[in-house]
């Protein structure tokens, strides 16, 4: 683990905090509702795994593109997980914005909008060879998709 400033941690940074920035205006219908039920030990872990996973992928120079090679392929596939982050965000923005629509699976991937880029900072993090975003990634998702799956849960039963 190489320390340094990484640019391609700042450019998957800037993709995950864009579309969210646009979604404190398009919240779903009722989303306040679920909100305050959420889970503090999974808010916790979130939480932590926020800071974790932001500070981390901006202060090792690992994940910065190197010279190709086979290994090169986990950045490209970790790369195509946040576009299709950002695929989703666009569906969701273009939908009537229901809980439904923001819980919903995005090419077979379930609670897309919490789980393409938790998939994706882990697939960073093997490319990188960082096992520090790798545990950083696991508390992330395990807090964010659990409230993510909560509350699409709740919001099925009405």
């Amino acid at each position: 683990m190489r320390f340094g400033f990484s640019y391609v941690g700042l450019i998957y940074l800037i993709m995950l905090t864009l579309p969210n920035i646009l979604w404190t205006r398009n919240r779903p219908k009722d989303y306040e509702k679920y909100a305050g039920n959420e889970n503090r030990i999974l808010v916790a872990l979130e939480r932590a795994g926020e800071i974790l996973v932001s500070c981390l992928a901006l202060i090792f120079s690992d994940f910065n593109i190197r010279h190709w090679s086979a290994w090169s392929w986990w950045l490209v596939f970790s790369f195509l997980l946040m576009v299709c982050y950002e695929l989703y965000w666009l569906r969701y923005f273009r939908s009537e914005k229901t809980m439904e629509d923001f819980y919903s699976s995005f090419l077979g991937v379930p609670v897309a909008g919490a789980t393409l880029p938790v998939a994706a900072f882990f697939l960073l993090a093997v490319y990188g060879r960082n096992p520090a975003l790798m545990a950083a990634v696991v508390i992330l998702g395990i807090g964010h998709i659990g409230i993510h799956l909560t509350h699409r849960g709740e919001s099925r039963r009405g």
